[in-house]
């Protein structure tokens, strides 16, 4: 089969559906605290409206990708589109906190579904030069959506009200999924040599793992990192993934073969994933709360003041995108870093307005480049019938990452949270800027420095 020739208007569509993903991770921030005060929630439930959407979408994102690898992406892009749509639809019209975080976690189960095998749709649709470039357009759409969204959510919390934050998906939903049903391809499940079947147990065994950790994260920053709590939650979320590494050795159908994170691409590309999107989220939490508790700016100039993080981000991940075919993952990843690192310093020598829109602006460009290494990074290589696992490892690590910058972040900032004081906020931007540097020499050390040769290379990545 030759190159399909609608996989750009394809693109466009998936990296819209994408987008859409990526943007409800920060859309909800700056509306939290207007959700909270109509609904009456409080606030553990205000704070569970974030975490319910990112630990449905990341616990699984395994089992998404799995499915798209045996039923096929097409139907499985379809499926989770939908129940994304329609979710939205049950949260925006959500009159108490159940039916909000029940709405959450079904559009963390469309997510799951559509984002890996989206993905994999696009690995599969292009080849060589116009994979960087297709993945450089898919990655800023991905990171630029989660910038977008503190903007949309102030420009609509502060307009028709904090429903439209998910009712916006609907209209945009229905109108992908129908450009989708003409131009998506029926791409053949892949063949593994596996039963045709899925691991729920597995699934629920990582679900459980990551939902664990990230209980501990979040709870930390009130009860203390070293806390029994936290201590025991964390343990069992690493007895969880132990179970889960066993149940996919025994499995006679598993989840995901456990090859693919030995391979140090996928490692590596999992790594600048997870430290790229903790900074993102990082910046995005910081800087909203600065902007708005510690400032006293409103919601619309909050998500306005945005607006360069925003394009600084695109910018960056359209710039990796471009000449990572020439530099390799691992000088762009250093370089991303760095940038990233000096950004975020910024705000912690001038903590004021101008410092932080200026250092988070700048740092964003940096981390924009670190989406594309790590997509690159970790699918160059892959085989066809991998694409869906393998995705589906990179998303589950962007989605982990989100939890893990927010969750570290709030702990270090909780002084200024709670007075205002500048100190918290210059600790948390220096940790961050810190984080970077240490990422970089990580990153450096795990990211191939060498381009795959014409034998490592995939020959067709339409699964024909």
């Amino acid at each position: 089969m030759g190159s399909y020739p609608q996989r750009w208007r394809t693109l466009a569509l998936l990296g819209i559906a994408q987008f859409m993903l990526i943007l409800d991770v920060t859309v909800v921030a700056i509306s939290l605290p207007l959700m909270g005060a109509d609904l009456g929630l409080d606030r553990q439930t205000v704070t569970w409206v974030v975490s319910a959407y990112t630990l449905t979408f990341g616990g699984l994102m395994l089992l998404g990708g799995r499915i798209a690898d045996l039923i096929g992406p097409r139907t499985t892009v379809l499926a989770g589109l939908a129940v994304f749509t329609i979710a939205s639809l049950v949260t925006g019209a959500a009159q108490d906190g159940v039916m909000v975080l029940t709405g959450r976690v079904g559009q963390g189960l469309g997510a799951a579904m559509l984002s890996p095998a989206a993905l994999s749709v696009v690995v599969r649709l292009f080849e060589g030069d116009e994979r960087n470039k297709a993945l450089g357009i898919w990655s800023a759409l991905g990171g630029g959506g989660a910038a977008v969204g503190v903007l949309v959510g102030g420009l609509l919390a502060a307009g028709p009200g904090w429903p439209w934050v998910f009712y916006v998906n609907v209209p945009i939903g229905v109108i992908v999924f129908a450009g989708l049903i003409r131009l998506l391809p029926s791409l053949p499940p892949v063949q593994t040599g596996q039963r045709r079947s899925v691991d729920v147990f597995g699934a629920l065994l990582v679900t459980a793992a990551t939902g664990s950790v990230i209980y501990a994260m979040i709870g930390a920053g009130e009860v203390g990192w070293v806390a029994p709590r936290t201590l025991l939650t964390f343990a069992a979320g690493l007895l969880l993934y132990l179970l889960f590494g066993w149940r996919q050795r025994v499995a006679t159908a598993p989840l995901m073969d456990l090859r693919l994170l030995s391979r140090r691409p996928v490692v590596a590309g999992t790594f600048v994933i997870a430290i790229g999107t903790a900074l993102m989220v990082a910046v995005f939490f910081l800087g909203s709360f600065y902007l708005q508790n510690h400032s006293g700016l409103g919601p619309l100039v909050t998500g306005l003041l945005f607006l360069p993080v925003a394009i600084a981000t695109m910018i960056g991940a359209q710039l990796g995108g471009r000449i990572i075919g020439t530099s390799g993952g691992r000088g762009l990843a250093i370089v991303g870093l760095v940038v990233a690192a000096a950004g975020l310093v910024i705000p912690a020598f001038w903590p004021s307005t101008v410092g932080v829109v200026v250092g988070i602006s700048v740092g964003s460009a940096g981390i924009g480049t670190l989406f594309v290494v790590a997509s690159a990074t970790a699918l160059g290589q892959v085989q066809p019938h991998e694409a869906g696992i393998a995705s589906g490892i990179v998303s589950t690590f962007h989605e982990f990452g989100a939890s893990v910058g927010a969750a570290v972040v709030s702990s270090i900032a909780a002084a200024s949270l709670a007075t205002q004081a500048d100190s918290g906020y210059v600790t948390a931007f220096t940790v961050t800027a810190i984080a970077a540097i240490i990422g970089a020499v990580v990153a450096g050390s795990l990211i191939p420095g060498r381009k795959p040769t014409a034998a490592e290379a995939i020959p067709d990545r339409t699964g024909a």
